[in-house]
């Protein structure tokens, strides 16, 4: 018999009786199993798949501790809360932290009651701390957001590098290494970094059917939004931008056309974006505008949309910032905005970085992969995914499937861009390129002769926004390159040359050199959920958060709300069979919820 088994037994017996599930989601049993029998772990998993679960139930099943590394303050207070109220001991340990705090997860650790201990990676390598854990007894070290150790990482922290001697502090304690973003290069930076016996390493699906995929070159970029959000209004949501200065500006211009729209970045004053995150966290129908300086320490699982105001630095981090939609998983929508503008300053910051040039390379490509994933004629889901290794078929639930990119032969307008870039030496920015096509006469052209090109005007028939979409299809393609020697000068590749030469055709996204106007986003409706009964729910839910100081979902999800509001319970026994109901929660809030769906219905 598998020795393990016993445990796995009593980890299931806690899925249904702590957390309310009725069955592991896809790829959490693996992983859990993994590490009931004493393996060490790597596991990738997208976010909204549970990677939590995957080191809080060996806690309970082997009732001892498991030390938790999470990187920011706001992440951990919000995983105790909800561990808090789903009856398992649970403390962080960070800055934050009061005396009695302190106190409190002392005596836990003394008792053998805590089962659970987050700590911030700073606080864990202090030598007071580290010494008095290392005579904690920790049975399992558990680090979240582990893609945070690697130089390929998109969010490389340095101080996950030193995590390998708090394991050694330890004992080489049991390891257990969680993220969901991790190509190959970084998985092995990972294994090499972290672990001091080989790990079993799982790597789930990069796919989250739920998102629905849109992207759409710039056009008045504050009307496109708006535009969107229309079909979003009453949702949480994000909307993140390249810089501070445009984060508070657009929060402006969302609240003025009647959204409850915040700003976050790390500018602010601490107390005011601790407030903003709270507030987005705890509420429904708040919109943040951010930098990327917020995300990670949002445990928010109703976020219903994510928009990208400017281009993502990367691949990874596009991935990572929409994952922060539907982690519930119900339907939510993504929309990334770009611009030629935007993809040269991302190629500039990568240039002008003072990182080796092998890492570099390794950005470039990252960034050709999603200007590619912008441009692309195919299923996006297809070419999101490819970029991490997998295949699938055409998904029917992205803006390029639902007949948004409409082919069209573009061997002309390639031919007459290639041009222009050869007769100006490649030496200009495609803005001003685009001016020369479309016979602007602007200072710089003039300045530069440019208005005396025979390739001046050649393209009058399109708006220079539209030639800058044809130059971007044309970096997507590959038939413009950067010179490996002289990296702010473009030149031909081969296929480009033979595209100029008429030996090779080129079609182009009508979208993108003749933009659409932009269409609500179509999100499924809980289908025969009462409508008025969920929105008397979610108020309910609301007061109860406020009462207790804590987010809204930590009393319930929306998924658990609607399931209530479909099957609408009129006992406990009935309440205890909704999706996260487990125990402690029918205990606490069963008679509240259950009243109050029998009230709506006399009502």
């Amino acid at each position: 018999m598998n020795a393990a088994a016993p445990l796995m037994d009593k980890a299931r017996a806690a899925l249904v009786r702590t957390y309310g599930f009725a069955d592991f989601r896809p790829g959490q049993e693996e992983v859990v199993a993994a590490a009931l029998a004493g393996d060490d772990v790597l596991a990738v998993m997208p976010t909204g798949s549970g990677k939590s679960l995957c080191f809080q139930l060996p806690a309970l099943a082997r009732e001892r501790l498991t030390l938790v590394v999470s990187p920011l303050i706001a992440l951990m207070r919000d995983q105790v809360a909800q561990l808090n109220a789903l009856g398992v001991p649970a403390a962080a340990l960070n800055s934050a932290s009061e005396a009695d705090d302190r106190r409190a997860v002392a005596k836990g650790i003394r008792e053998g009651t805590l089962r659970l201990l987050y700590v911030a990676p700073e606080r864990l390598l202090r030598e007071p701390t580290l010494g008095a854990l290392a005579s904690a007894n920790v049975n399992l070290l558990a680090i979240d957001e582990a893609h945070c150790v690697s130089q390929w990482g998109h969010d490389f922290r340095p101080e996950y590098l030193r995590l390998r001697e708090a394991a050694e502090a330890l004992g080489r304690v049991q390891t257990i290494a969680v993220t969901a973003t991790a190509d190959g290069p970084t998985r092995q930076d990972i294994v090499e970094r972290l672990f001091f016996r080989s790990p079993r390493v799982f790597v789930r699906s990069f796919d989250r059917p739920n998102l629905f995929l849109a992207m759409k070159p710039k056009n008045h970029v504050l009307r496109q939004i708006l535009a969107f959000l229309e079909g979003h209004r009453g949702e949480s949501g994000i909307v993140y931008c390249a810089s501070r200065k445009r984060t508070e500006a657009l929060a402006s211009e969302l609240t003025a056309h009647g959204f409850r729209a915040l700003p976050y970045h790390a500018g602010l004053e601490p107390f005011v974006r601790a407030a903003n995150q709270d507030e987005f966290t705890r509420e429904d129908g708040v919109i943040v505008c951010a930098t990327v300086a917020f995300g990670m320490g949002v445990d928010k699982p109703d976020v219903r949309f994510v928009v990208h105001a400017d281009l993502p630095s990367s691949i990874e981090s596009y991935y990572q910032e929409i994952g922060r939609a539907g982690r519930d998983g119900l339907p939510a929508a993504t929309l990334t905005l770009y611009g030629a503008g935007d993809i040269e300053l991302r190629r500039r910051q990568i240039f002008e970085s003072g990182t080796p040039e092998a890492r570099k390379t390794v950005d470039m490509r990252k960034l050709d992969e999603l200007v590619t994933l912008c441009e692309t004629a195919r299923c996006r889901r297809q070419a999101l995914l490819a970029a991490f290794g997998e295949d699938c078929r055409p998904c029917g639930h992205c803006d390029v499937c639902q007949g948004g990119a409409r082919l069209i032969d573009g061997a002309v307008d390639a031919q007459k861009a290639l041009s222009a870039i050869l007769r100006t030496s490649g030496r200009f920015f495609f803005g001003h390129l685009a001016n020369v096509l479309a016979g602007r006469p602007t200072e710089a052209v003039q300045r530069h002769g440019h208005d005396r090109l025979k390739t001046f005007g050649v393209g009058a028939d399109r708006k220079p926004s539209q030639w800058l979409g044809v130059f971007r299809q044309l970096i997507s393609a590959r038939l413009v390159a950067r010179d490996h020697e002289d990296r702010d000068r473009l030149v031909l590749t081969e296929e480009g040359r033979k595209v100029l030469r008429g030996e090779a055709a080129f079609l182009l996204r009508e979208d993108v050199v003749a933009p659409k106007s932009a269409r609500k986003a179509a999100l499924s409706a809980p289908g025969d959920a009462d409508a008025e009964l969920l929105s008397a729910l979610k108020a309910l839910r609301l007061r109860l958060a406020k009462a207790q100081n804590c987010p809204a979902y930590v009393i319930f999800s929306d998924r658990s709300l609607i399931e209530m509001a479909r099957a609408k319970p009129q006992t406990l026994d009935d309440f205890a069979a909704i999706h996260g109901v487990g125990a402690q929660k029918l205990k606490t809030l069963g008679e509240v919820f259950v009243n109050a769906i029998r009230s709506h219905a006399d009502a």
